[in-house]
């Protein structure tokens, strides 16, 4: 797993381009809310753990225009970019008057904090939402027991995260030139199933989707990844990685480039939510029941019942 202050530094030097190179995680965004119009539910106070730029906070704000917005990120710089992002005018009559003269406000409360430690008291969130953010955490099991922690019984945790198939076509490259570690190893949606039981919640829903980006050149997968702060980050690097050995991975990728010559990379993105329980039941001999995989049909099916 990532350590989390390799996570910080990576994402921090990357907040200021990050939106511009964000266009898988806008993509993801985007479905994680419109899973939120087959649940019944009028939140008063929401979470967004991992909030970054504030892709998906603007999207709570937006849908839920009553609620009190929380964004939590490691990154103060993240934050810094949201901060700016997510400024509305104070008097919204006077919208454009108020953006000239700097009368404006962010409507969003942005805390800088680790989401296995969050600042927040007991059961105080109704929903809680995380995009693209549970991958990089160094403990999923603490991490899961805090989102846990801060919702309310029977509140929702709705999620994202990446696969165990994410850039396999560059592991696959990689693992032509060394057997060392190049890219970060991602949960399977079983296993996070099994730690979302362990912390407390109910019925864990997981389903799969897989994207597929495509560049001119293999190094464009690279620069990407830069550009977003999603470049490996162990507990323990060695050394760096000389320009030979770099290049005899790109040469590597060629193997996958496609007939319109165009070279891909896979993101496998877990989509998962789970209800808080009433009960948290702790220990890791906790029994597996209610681990429920289903078709997307079938899940709205279960959230239309709930709503109803």
């Amino acid at each position: 797993m990532p350590h989390r202050h390799s996570v910080r530094q990576h994402f921090s030097r990357a907040a200021a381009r990050y939106d511009e190179a964000a266009v898988l995680q806008r993509a993801v965004a985007d479905h994680l809310d419109e899973r939120l119009d087959l649940v019944t539910l009028a939140p008063k106070r929401i979470l967004d753990v991992g909030a970054g730029t504030g892709i998906l906070t603007e999207k709570m704000l937006a849908r839920y225009p009553d609620a009190e917005v929380v964004a939590v990120d490691l990154s103060e710089a993240m934050l810094r970019w949201a901060h700016g992002k997510l400024q509305r005018p104070r008097w919204p009559l006077l919208g454009g008057l108020c953006e000239r003269l700097g009368w404006t406000r962010c409507p969003a409360q942005l805390v800088a904090a680790d989401a296995a430690r969050l600042p927040f008291a007991d059961g105080v969130f109704d929903l809680v939402v995380s995009n693209l953010m549970l991958q990089w955490c160094e403990d999923l099991d603490a991490v899961l027991r805090e989102l846990r922690r801060v919702l309310r019984p029977e509140g929702l945790l709705m999620f994202t995260s990446f696969g165990p198939d994410t850039l396999k076509e560059l592991r696959a490259a990689w693992a032509q030139v060394d057997s060392r570690e190049h890219v970060n190893t991602f949960i399977d949606m079983h296993d996070v199933g099994d730690a979302l039981i362990r912390a407390g919640f109910a019925q864990p829903v997981m389903d799969v989707e897989h994207f597929t980006l495509t560049y001119d050149v293999p190094m464009g997968v690279l620069q990407d990844l830069k550009a977003l702060g999603a470049t490996y980050a162990p507990n323990d690097r060695r050394g760096l990685t000389g320009k030979g050995t770099l290049q005899r991975m790109l040469e590597a990728y060629e193997v996958f480039r496609q007939p319109d010559g165009r070279v891909p990379a896979t993101y496998e993105v877990v989509h998962g939510h789970a209800w808080a329980g009433q009960e948290i039941i702790k220990g890791p001999n906790r029994p597996r029941d209610g681990v429920v995989e289903m078709t997307l049909d079938e899940f709205q099916a279960q959230l239309k019942r709930r709503g109803d």
